[in-house]
């Protein structure tokens, strides 16, 4: 254990032994076995301080949930919309406004004088190139993750950030949440001692959430530029379920773990300040969706992360099902010498250790408050402590999005940068070039590259 780690544990003992942790209260200590509600996590509100004009770039699911939170915040308008089918026009002009400007070339939007800023909500094999174009036009951005569709796409996107100044910000949206900046707080207090080891689980098994997304009737080259999908990509005759089910095809999308794990990853790297694994293993299959898809529906990933200034060396494991008979819970859960923590972006459960020696501070608080003595190391209850949004909080969506409203007006930098993104992004693909060639994926999370 680190000097550093031992300090902070030290602290977070003697201050979690006096009642005075943070939020704390005494009843934390008190409730021996018994889950404990220490208090509310909240955020204050963004100011808006100028008017900020957006327009979205690929008006499907994502992009129109991303469009409709922006919306709520003070001070931002939208003014124009790019899809490829028409039917997403013709909604998105129901939906905000019958003189929207809409188009299906993205570059019409760039050109426009009164965009300050965009949001892409395309494929994924889309957003390096219309991020590079709208930072160099002179806009802000907010691409939905991952940032880019293979690993040698991320280091174009950072010098594009780098050169034009523009705000980019990748839409890992948990990335914001209060729940990760509470876990955050508890590692760096020592409240789990030293990381080592964490895991995530995603689970779905509904059409739509295993990416069988409706096809409109109409569907057909007429109403879609099919021909502009393509541009970048394999070409071949027109196929509805590729446009509308994109994700299940390696040439537009990226896999179970560029759509889920991807959120995993920010919110691990977020917390424990970490630059990424530096090998990267994955398994896995198509076990239940057998509609033509090319990527699998059950993965499991295995993820060395190095020892480094910011953390000790520890292990990941990752797993997502697409065939879950429970309806799954999703979570991410980061284990320590001293306990754990499952973190939600609503939630934060602390776990500590139920074995305890007598030189504990925490230990020798709740056994005196108990009548016991404690000369000898001791068996005890689990010590459960429970973090939560207050009521009205309006979710880690709202929030990124504040945080990227608000470094456009002057504020702090955004949480999720073209670095941070890519960091995000690299071990979640090669994940899939793991899966694919079946072999183990070397990694420089330092300087970003393949080794």
């Amino acid at each position: 254990m680190s000097r550093k780690t031992t300090q902070t544990r030290k602290q977070f003992l003697k201050n979690i032994g006096a009642g005075t942790l943070a939020l704390a209260s005494a009843p934390a200590i008190i409730g021996a076995g018994k889950a404990s509600h220490i208090s509310y996590l909240s955020r204050k509100k963004y100011s808006a301080n100028s008017n900020i004009q957006i327009a979205l770039i690929g008006a499907g699911g994502m992009g129109s949930e991303d469009t409709y939170t922006a919306l709520k915040h003070d001070g931002v308008k939208l003014v124009a919309v790019c899809d490829l089918y028409d039917g997403h026009l013709e909604r998105a002009r129901e939906r905000w406004g019958k003189d929207l400007f809409t188009t299906k070339q993205y570059k019409e939007i760039l050109a426009r004088k009164d965009v300050d800023a965009v949001i892409i909500g395309t494929p994924d094999h889309w957003h390096k190139q219309i991020s590079i174009d709208a930072m160099r036009a002179g806009k802000h951005v907010y691409c939905e993750k991952p940032m880019v569709h293979s690993l040698d796409e991320g280091p174009d996107v950072i010098k594009a950030q780098n050169e034009t100044g523009m705000v980019f910000q990748v839409g890992s949206q948990g990335m914001s949440s209060l729940g990760n900046e509470k876990a955050k707080e508890l590692l760096a207090q020592g409240a789990i001692g030293d990381i080592n080891y964490a895991e995530g689980f995603w689970a779905r098994r509904s059409p739509t959430g295993a990416w069988q997304y409706n096809i409109p009737k109409d569907a057909s080259p007429k109403t879609v530029d099919w021909d502009t999908f393509l541009m970048n990509t394999n070409k071949r005759p027109f196929d509805a379920k590729r446009f509308f089910r994109w994700r299940n095809y390696k040439d537009y999308g990226t896999g179970m773990s560029g759509d889920l794990f991807v959120h995993l990853f920010s919110s691990l790297h977020f917390i424990t300040q970490s630059k990424g694994p530096n090998q990267i293993y994955s398994s896995g299959g198509l076990r239940y969706w057998k509609d033509g898809r090319e990527v699998p529906d059950v993965l499991l990933g295995v993820f060395d992360y190095p020892d480094s200034a910011e953390h000790p060396a520890f292990n990941l494991s990752l797993r997502c099902n697409f065939v879950d008979g429970t309806s799954g819970t999703t979570y991410l859960r980061i284990v320590g010498s001293e306990g754990s923590m499952d973190v939600q972006w609503r939630k934060v459960i602390l776990r500590r250790n139920n074995e305890q020696f007598d030189n504990d501070p925490f230990l020798q608080a709740k056994a005196s408050q108990a009548g016991v003595t404690t000369s000898r190391k001791k068996m005890l209850p689990p010590e459960e402590i429970i973090f939560e949004v207050e009521e009205g909080y309006q979710g880690a969506h709202y929030d990124h999005f504040g945080n990227w409203f608000n470094a456009i007006r002057g504020g702090k930098a955004v949480s999720e940068d073209a670095v941070f993104g890519y960091r995000a992004a690299a071990p979640a693909l090669a994940c899939n070039d793991s899966y694919f060639l079946d072999k183990a994926i070397k990694w420089d999370p330092v300087a970003m590259k393949l080794l």
